[in-house]
């Protein structure tokens, strides 16, 4: 089985939404795939109610979603880790015990932009609109990320 690990920093708003978006399009029987956040604010929480409503809209449910905090066991359990920015992405870094872990850590609109490091923008203090634009980012990476480990 191949797991796959959707990261940001509070696990409400953008690796909640990656993680559905990208469970609806593998196998559950092939696939595990799971977020955090790198920060614990909101442990056990759901989703933030507007990306709930934008993954709704095209037909994701993510309600049943608890935010949880990347923990170092998350290196042994995962086999690909995506960051949704340069933050997270040196948040984990700064955990990984050795290049094994940090090979697994990937910026994910680099499935889109290869080698540019580009960041999903944090919709949290924006207006809709903005997990509108995120969704938008996160299926077209996650649609990249289905083609190539299907």
């Amino acid at each position: 089985m191949i797991k796959i690990l959707m990261v940001c920093l509070g696990n409400i708003c953008r690796s909640p939404l990656a993680e559905g978006i990208l469970k609806s399009k593998m196998n559950p029987q092939n696939f595990l795939i799971d977020s955090a956040g790198t920060a614990a604010y909101h442990k056990g929480n759901a989703p933030d109610k507007r990306s709930i409503e934008v993954a709704r809209k095209y037909g994701i449910n993510i309600a049943d979603q608890k935010a949880r905090k990347f923990t170092i066991k998350d290196f042994d359990t995962f086999n690909y880790i995506f960051v949704m920015d340069d933050r997270n992405y040196q948040d984990i870094l700064m955990l990984a015990r050795n290049q094994k872990e940090e090979s697994k850590v990937q910026m994910i609109l680099n499935e889109i932009h290869p080698t540019q490091n580009l960041s999903v923008p944090d919709p949290y203090y924006g207006a809709n609109q903005g997990f509108e634009h995120v969704y938008t980012m996160l299926e077209e990476a996650c649609e990249i990320i289905a083609n190539k480990l299907s």
